[in-house]
């Protein structure tokens, strides 16, 4: 077996105390253990060398613990027992009496869930015969009812032939319009009595995805989707243009699968949590619980990994030029990165919670908000915020700027939404007909600086309270509380021409709204939670990923 020397592990710490920041211990250290008369290449060593030392002997150790106690049957079973200050403080012995008394408490928790599921299954079967018990007895009252039926048929025989006869006079009068049957109005179909169903015929299922997905994106400039799940990748399918065919005729569809770690894992420090494409539609971004950001191009190439957060990266935004790449994380911060250098240019640390959300308001200045309560607009260059916000009384979980960067809609679990003007500190209106926390906000692509100028400009918000709500933004008061879904809606998206709106659900129903009537127009109902809609440029198509590990393309027509 290797073995590392100590002026290996000397030469690691020195690396990494410097690497830290600890530069007057580094120096003391580095003179105390002679550091400079080491035989070792310090460009041979990457950043963070002692850091993954560690972790694998820890990872070694937790698999040695595992796999001792381990049947043949448990081997696919998630490392996830044991938690590293187990690892340092236990020896080997008691790690596998530690790893089995969770396993069995584990599989009793599992004999519950099964047992749960036995007992709603037998409550299925009693219903089941409870109907077919119905059933027989209304099939036994029929017969009875037939039965009398004849026997009145045979004994008002004559009768039955006046009564024919009558019958025959009566229709040639209806014929001539002296009867009338029901107005049109009494089995009225239209679209506008009830919403339509989305057809299977009009939905394409992508499978591929081994855990829940969390976030869609179309490429601007082709038909591309790009999809991010908790199993540690990001896949960009290929959607043939025009309507949805069936599999059998139109074969399997291309996808690239952007694996963000190498092997099999389940490890959830890989789940990746947000993506966006940047303008032209040539690279997408990709943001991942471990921190790291990362570029690919439109054939599955990994361009660029950006390294520098600490913590898990929950938004990611391109500017519109296309240089700049901004990244939010729950280190707190906000980085702006130079996409053509490769590296970070420079970084927000403004908040004292993890940062939630960020979003571009020009090509060199953004808003970020956080679970500190605050919002802070920033400016590359600037060491302070251009402006703080302060007004939510909870955390703020979406910012957004309008399409001419004059106004900033922030959402937050204290219940409001609220529009802010860079004029003044205060918000300019406080939006407070929800009765549970927002999650996101979405303008509407209409008014000035839209290719819809000529329409209004909207804002919606999507709650826990299961409704998302229209806002007339210049009075501040709702237009339309959309009430259909029995959850949290987590996701809302307008099309492009700005007509409809799309909300996805925990309920696993879409719906498509007319803004114009404030009804629903289409719906569709998946088999899994919704995390995200989006549309594609020419509004001819929508996507949502689901719960259940898949994503579903809808064709839409009206």
């Amino acid at each position: 077996m290797a073995s590392i020397t100590s002026v290996e592990l000397n030469f690691l710490i020195f690396r990494y105390l410097n690497e830290s920041g600890f530069t007057h211990s580094a120096y003391t250290f580095g003179n105390e253990a002679a550091i400079n008369k080491c035989p070792i290449d310090g460009n041979l060593v990457p950043p963070g060398a002692l850091v993954t030392f560690v972790q694998k002997g820890l990872q070694y150790f937790e698999m040695e613990a595992n796999l001792t106690c381990q049947c043949d049957a448990d081997l696919e079973e998630d490392f996830s027992f044991l938690q590293p200050l187990d690892l340092i403080t236990k020896d080997v012995h008691e790690l596998r009496q530690l790893i089995s008394d969770r396993r069995r408490k584990l599989q009793k928790e599992r004999n519950k869930e099964v047992e749960k599921e036995h007992e709603a299954e037998r409550g299925r079967a009693r219903e089941r015969e409870r109907h077919q018990k119905e059933k027989e007895v209304e099939r036994d009252r029929e017969r009875v009812k037939n039965a009398r039926e004849r026997e009145q048929q045979h004994v008002n025989h004559t009768d039955r032939e006046v009564v024919r006869h009558q019958d025959k006079v009566t229709a040639k009068h209806e014929v001539n319009g002296a009867v009338g049957g029901p107005e049109p109005m009494d089995i009225c179909t239209t679209s506008t009595s009830q919403p339509r169903e989305i057809p299977s015929s009009d939905v394409t299922i992508l499978e591929g995805h081994t855990s829940e997905v969390c976030a869609c994106a179309w490429c601007p400039s082709a038909s591309l989707l790009a999809s991010g799940s908790g199993d540690s990748t990001a896949r960009i399918w290929t959607i043939p243009e025009g309507r949805c065919k069936p599999c059998s005729q139109s074969g399997p569809l291309d996808v690239l699968v952007l694996k963000h770690v190498r092997g099999k894992t389940n490890e959830k420090s890989k789940d990746v949590t947000t993506l966006d494409w940047n303008g032209e539609g040539t690279l997408l971004a990709t943001g991942s619980y471990d921190g790291q950001a990362r570029l690919w191009s439109t054939n599955g190439e990994l361009k660029s990994t950006l390294s520098k957060h600490k913590g898990p990266i929950f938004s990611l935004k391109w500017n519109k030029r296309g240089d700049y790449l901004l990244t939010g994380s729950c280190d707190k911060t906000a980085i702006v990165w130079d996409v053509q250098a490769e590296e970070w240019k420079q970084q927000f640390e403004f908040h004292s919670g993890p940062t939630l959300d960020v979003d571009w308001r020009s090509n060199t200045s953004f808003a970020t908000s956080s679970t500190d309560n605050m919002i802070y607009v920033c400016k590359i260059g600037e060491t302070r915020p251009v402006q703080a916000f302060a007004g939510h009384q909870g955390e703020v979980n979406c910012v957004k700027w309008d399409p001419t960067g004059s106004l900033l809609a922030s959402c937050s679990d204290d219940i409001t939404a609220k529009i802010w003007s860079l004029k003044q500190d205060k918000y300019l209106h406080d939006l407070r007909e929800h009765s549970k926390e927002i999650y996101t906000i979405r303008w509407s692509p209409t008014g000035p600086g839209t290719n819809n100028p000529n329409k209004k400009l909207v804002l919606a918000s999507a709650s826990f309270d299961s409704t998302v709500k229209l806002w007339d933004v210049e009075l501040g008061k709702l237009i339309y509380s959309l009430n259909a879904h029995r959850h949290p809606v987590y996701s809302v998206a307008f099309s492009p021409n700005g007509e409809y709106i799309a909300s996805g659900s925990l309920d696993k129903s879409l719906h498509i709204w007319s803004l114009k009537e404030g009804k629903i127009v289409r719906t569709y109902a998946g088999s899994g939670g919704i995390f995200e809609v989006c549309w594609n440029k020419e509004g001819d198509k929508i996507a949502a990923c689901f719960a259940n590990n898949t994503v579903c393309v809808l064709d839409f027509r009206m």
